[in-house]
C-alpha cells in the first residue's frame, strides 16, 4: 500500500512541486491550502503524515500541529514542519508544538522524502518493509544484515544507509549532490568526491566473489542501481 501524505502549504507553485516529488517517489498525496481545509480532511481520512507549513492563513502551523496532538485519533501522526525560519529558536518552537522534525526552505527534495520515510517508519513500523531487494541482494532492516545469493556481506555504517538509500529506489539516477543530502544530510560538511569513495567501497562488498556490478555509474549524472553495471 502506497503512504498517503498530506501536504499544507499555501504557496501554491511549492505544493504542486512537493506533491509532483511525492508522487514520483510512491506516496499517496492530497492537499490543503489553509489550516482549517487541513483540519477538515484530518476528520475525513487520516493520512500516514503531515507535512505543514509553518506560515499559514488563519490557523498557524504551529496552532494546527498542537491541535493535532491534542486530538487522541492523531496524537501518533508524524508531522514534519517546513518553515523558511532557521534560527534554533524557532527550530526549539516548531519541535515543542509537538512536530517530529523541522526542515528550513529551502531544502532539498530527497531529504524531505528520506525524513519523511523515517518519521512514518518510526510512527508505524508494521507498515514499513522490513527486507529490501534487489536482483539476489537482500538488505533486512531489522537485523542490520545484508546478504546476496544467501552469502552475508560486511558493510561499513555509511554504505549501508547508502545501500538503503538506493535499494528504496531502484533503477533512478542520484547525482552526487542528491546522494550526499539523502545519506549524509543536508547540513553535512562532505565533500562530494567522499560519495566515489564510499561508492567504490559498497561496489567491493556487494560484488564480492566476482558476482555482476548492480550499481551502474552515469557519466556526468552520477550513480543508480539498477543492474546493468558500471
Amino acid at each position: 500500500m502506497r503512504p498517503s501524505v498530506l501536504v499544507v502549504e499555501d504557496e501554491p507553485a511549492l505544493s504542486t512541486l512537493l506533491r509532483y516529488n511525492l508522487e514520483k517517489e510512491g506516496f499517496d498525496v492530497s492537499e490543503a491550502h489553509d489550516g482549517e481545509e487541513a483540519l477538515l480532511q484530518l476528520k475525513e481520512a487520516k493520512p500516514d503524515a503531515v507535512l505543514l507549513d509553518w506560515m499559514l492563513p488563519q490557523i498557524s502551523g504551529l496552532e494546527l500541529c498542537r491541535q493535532i496532538r491534542r486530538a487522541p485519533a492523531w496524537r501518533d501522526l508524524p508531522v514534519i514542519i517546513l518553515t523558511a525560519r532557521g534560527e534554533e529558536g524557532d527550530r526549539v518552537r516548531g519541535l515543542d508544538s509537538g512536530a517530529d522534525d523541522y526542515v528550513v526552505k529551502p531544502f532539498s527534495t530527497s531529504e524531505l522524502i528520506a525524513r519523511l520515510r523515517a518519521v512514518i517508519r518510526r510512527a508505524r513500523p508494521s507498515t514499513a518493509a522490513e527486507v529490501l531487494r534487489f536482483s539476489d541482494l537482500a538488505l533486512d532492516l531489522s537485523a542490520h544484515r545484508v546478504t546476496r545469493g544467501g552469502e552475508a556481506l560486511h558493510l561499513g555504517p555509511t554504505e549501508f544507509r547508502l545501500l538503503r538509500f538506493l535499494l528504496e529506489r531502484p533503477g533512478r539516477v542520484f547525482s552526487r549532490e542528491q546522494l550526499l543530502d539523502g545519506v549524509w544530510g543536508r547540513d553535512a560538511e562532505v565533500e562530494l568526491r567522499t560519495v566515489d569513495v564510499h561508492i567504490r567501497r559498497l561496489r567491493k562488498a556487494i560484488n564480492i566473489g566476482g558476482r555482476p556490478d548492480i550499481i551502474r555509474t552515469v557519466r556526468a549524472a552520477g550513480y543508480s542501481l539498477d543492474g546493468i553495471g558500471a
